[in-house]
C-alpha cells in the first residue's frame, strides 16, 4: 500500500531541487501534493512531473498574505492538511563570517529560511489540527548541528529552524501534531553544485562525506519516513542526512 495514500501535502520551495523529488516521491506514495514555489512556471512543472492530482501554487514564504492564501486554496481544494513541509530556503555565495558578511545577507537568509518556516507553522499547523494531526517537517541544516566558516548567517537561520522545531512539537503534541527536521550537508542539487564551485569551505565539506555525495532523492526519503504514519512516534527530532559529516 502507498505510504502516504489519502494524505495531503504542502510542499514549500518544491519547483526544483530537493522539493522537486520530495514532491514527486510523496505523489507516488499515494499523496495530493501543493507545489508551493515563488517560481510559478517551475512549479507548474514539477506538479506535472509529480501527476495524481499535484497542483502548483505560486507562492511568496517570507509574505504572510501569500503563505496564508496558498494554505487556504489547498484546504479549498483537498479539504485537509496532513502533512506540511517547509522546504523553502537557501544560501548565497554572500554569506560569510559575522565579521565580513554584508548585513542584507543576514536579513535575507534570515527572512526566508527562518521566517518563511515560522509562517508555514503559522497558518500550516492549524490545518493540520483541523484535519486530526499531522507531521510538519521543516527543513534545517548540519550547519545548525556543528561548525563551519564563513557560512554564519546561514548557520544562525538553520540553527533558529532546529530551536522552533523542538519548541513547536512540545508545544503542539496534543493535538497530534509531530514536528521534526531534517538536517542535509551539502546536496547535489544544480543551485549547491553552483555554490561549491566557488566556496572552498563547502567544498572541503562535501569531501568529508562518509558514505559518497547526497542527492536529492536521499533528502525526499527521510521526508517520507517522517512524513508517514511509521514515524508516529517520532517528534522534536533533527535528522542528520549528512553521509555522516557531523560525526567525522
Amino acid at each position: 500500500m502507498a505510504r502516504l495514500a489519502g494524505k495531503v501535502a504542502f510542499i514549500t520551495g518544491a519547483a526544483t531541487g530537493i522539493g522537486r523529488a520530495t514532491a514527486v516521491l510523496f505523489a507516488r506514495e499515494g499523496a495530493k501534493v501543493v507545489v508551493a514555489d515563488i517560481a510559478a512556471a517551475a512549479g507548474e512543472e514539477t506538479a506535472h512531473l509529480a501527476g495524481n492530482g499535484a497542483i502548483a501554487i505560486r507562492t511568496d514564504v517570507t509574505d504572510e498574505a501569500s503563505l496564508q492564501a496558498a494554505i487556504r486554496t489547498t484546504l479549498d481544494t483537498f479539504g485537509r492538511l496532513d502533512v506540511l513541509h517547509n522546504n523553502a530556503g537557501g544560501s548565497t555565495p554572500q554569506d560569510n563570517t559575522v565579521v565580513d558578511a554584508p548585513i542584507e545577507e543576514f536579513w535575507r537568509v534570515i527572512r526566508l529560511d527562518l521566517f518563511g518556516t515560522f509562517l508555514g507553522c503559522r497558518y500550516g499547523i492549524p490545518a493540520l489540527i483541523r484535519s486530526g494531526g499531522g507531521a510538519v517537517i521543516n527543513m534545517a541544516s548540519n550547519l545548525a548541528l556543528m561548525g563551519i566558516t564563513g557560512r554564519d548567517c546561514y548557520t544562525a537561520a538553520k540553527g533558529g529552524i532546529a530551536a522552533l522545531t523542538r519548541s513547536l512539537a512540545v508545544e503542539f503534541a496534543p493535538q497530534r501534531v509531530r514536528v521534526n527536521a531534517i538536517a542535509p550537508s551539502a546536496t547535489m542539487t544544480d543551485r549547491v553544485k553552483k555554490l561549491m564551485a566557488g566556496n572552498p569551505a563547502i567544498d572541503k565539506l562535501a569531501q568529508s562525506h562518509l558514505l559518497g555525495l547526497i542527492q536529492p532523492e536521499d533528502i525526499a526519503n527521510a521526508a517520507l519516513y517522517l512524513a508517514s504514519d511509521e514515524s508516529r512516534m517520532v517528534t522534536g527530532q533533527i535528522l542528520p542526512v549528512d553521509s555522516g559529516v557531523t560525526i567525522s
